[in-house]
């Protein structure tokens, strides 16, 4: 788990946009699991984020019409698989943080730190070796902060996943392995 942290502007947000394949660098090479991500073309950009990343953000992004089942069911579905390993897989993902049962509900009938936790179970959908997260923390208490990142420790601990977490708190920037400080675009550590 590592942590960046800076102050606004600095370019956190950017990194992780360009780590997660949404933009790409300006110069220099990327390579992810050893493959220069720069020579790929968007589609291959695109299967490689939805199979190998998973994002976490901090305002949740989640469907508020939708069930939480199918909320946290839209990568599998977009990955094309079977209908019932979808559902199976969701539920299970569910239960995994603190929400079997409540399948049925919508995000608007959340707290923020549940709504965290379905954000965290979608991202973990197709079992990504990458987690990215912007600000996991964000809108959150700092109990259920503390909650969060304990979820995500352990996530990361059972999934074998690697993550990057981007953050402005310094309590979540101290539960992980490793901290880089950015300023102007580039890293001080």
């Amino acid at each position: 788990m590592l942590a960046v942290t800076g102050p606004s502007g600095c370019g956190k947000s950017t990194l992780l946009n360009i780590v997660g394949l949404l933009d790409a660098p300006t110069s220099g090479r990327y390579l992810l699991d050893g493959r220069d991500v720069g020579a790929l073309d968007d589609y291959r950009r695109t299967l490689l984020r939805r199979t190998d990343i998973g994002f976490i953000f901090q305002s949740f992004h989640l469907l508020p019409n939708f069930s939480l089942l199918d909320n946290v069911s839209l990568p599998m579905l977009y990955a094309g698989l079977p209908s019932r390993e979808i559902k199976a897989r969701g539920m299970e993902l569910l239960a995994s943080v603190g929400l079997g049962g409540q399948e049925r509900k919508k995000p608007p009938q959340l707290s923020g730190g549940e709504r965290q936790r379905v954000a965290v179970a979608r991202a973990l959908a197709n079992r990504p070796r990458l987690l990215l997260a912007d600000e996991p923390t964000g809108n959150l208490d700092s109990r259920t902060s503390a909650d969060i990142m304990a979820l995500l420790r352990g996530v990361c601990q059972r999934s074998g996943a690697a993550m990057l977490i981007v953050t402005h708190d310094p309590e979540v920037a101290r539960k992980a392995d490793r901290n880089i400080k950015m300023r102007d675009g580039r890293a001080e550590n």
